[in-house]
């Protein structure tokens, strides 16, 4: 019966010591502070499994164990050309000493306001001693941008770059790192997200913009319409000269045909004057008379004679 009452008094006190908080859980993504009346006792706790505490008077502190992001707002900075831009940027970073972090920024939310501080300080500082074109291209390798004038002029503009956007955002990266393990903080990586003109610079640059587009657009159709009245020119040039050549053959064939013609008729007076006479005067004949038309002629005439002759 001792045995059994003293079990039950252990069981007893076990449960009493979990339901007052002596027992916590930490999984694979958490890690803990343990403080005692404010103050953080022993070694932080970054292993999964069930822990233990005083109850009551210890408390556990949980802290993310993954990687976290940073999305910060939108600065305005003008560069080093004296443009006026808005930078976006993020970072990814994480808890890489808890106890150092509790202690310098308390929570998560301190550390994003520190964060603010820290990367967009760093970001306007590095982003004010570079060109804009620094800035938006990554690559140090000339680019030669060219765009048509017409009449075979061009407009080349030549872009030099001596750093590149890459290698700037790990300029910015590597000063952050210097400063966030201060506060247990490890900053794996940084990136310029978005670059944007101010509001009243973006108007202008996309009425330019329009404004190019509409010359651009323009020229294509002024050379659209060389091209248009060349090819008509030229198949005007060749309708031309087949009408040309068609006519010159239809004259050399009718040449030809009255050649041929005037040969046969000349043969046939030489053979018989008087019948090639009678032939002519029935074309003759033809040409002015109709069926209707009734002819009259004379014993005395030539032609009756011919008509007598050739019946």
């Amino acid at each position: 019966m001792k045995a059994a009452g003293g079990l039950i008094v252990a069981i007893i006190i076990i449960v009493l010591f979990v339901a007052s908080g002596g027992v916590f859980v930490v999984n694979e993504t958490q890690q803990v502070i343990i403080t005692q009346f404010g103050k953080p006792v022993g070694k932080p706790i970054v292993e999964a499994g069930l822990h233990f505490k005083i109850p009551l008077i210890q408390k556990a502190n949980f802290f993310e164990n993954r990687w976290l992001e940073w999305d910060g707002d939108a600065n305005q900075i003008t560069t080093k050309d004296k443009k006026y831009i808005w930078v976006d940027s993020y970072a990814r970073w994480r808890i890489s000493d808890p106890l150092k972090f509790f202690e310098t920024m308390m929570n998560e939310m301190g550390a994003q306001g520190r964060l603010d501080d820290i990367i967009g300080g760093e970001t306007r500082v590095n982003v004010a001693r570079f060109d804009l074109i620094e800035l938006v291209r990554t690559s140090s390798r000339r680019m030669n941008l060219t765009i048509s004038a017409g009449a075979g002029a061009a407009d080349q503009r030549d872009f030099h770059v001596k750093t590149g956007r890459e290698k700037i955002t790990r300029m910015i990266l590597d000063k952050i790192k210097k400063v966030t393990p201060t506060y247990g903080i490890e900053l794996v990586d940084f990136r310029i997200k978005r670059l944007n003109y101010e509001k009243s610079v973006r108007a202008k640059v996309y009425e330019r913009m329009i404004s190019e587009r509409q010359r651009i657009a323009e020229q294509y159709r002024s050379e659209g319409q060389g091209k248009k009245a060349e090819i008509i020119g030229k198949t005007q040039r060749e309708l031309e000269r087949i009408q040309s050549e068609s006519y010159r053959k239809s004259e050399e064939i009718k040449g030809k045909a009255d050649a041929t013609a005037t040969k046969i008729y000349a043969d046939t007076y030489s053979k018989d004057p008087n019948f090639y006479k009678f032939l002519k005067s029935l074309e003759a004949l033809k040409a002015t008379a109709s069926k209707k038309q009734t002819l009259i002629l004379s014993t005395d005439s030539e032609f009756y004679e011919l008509m007598k002759r050739y019946k």
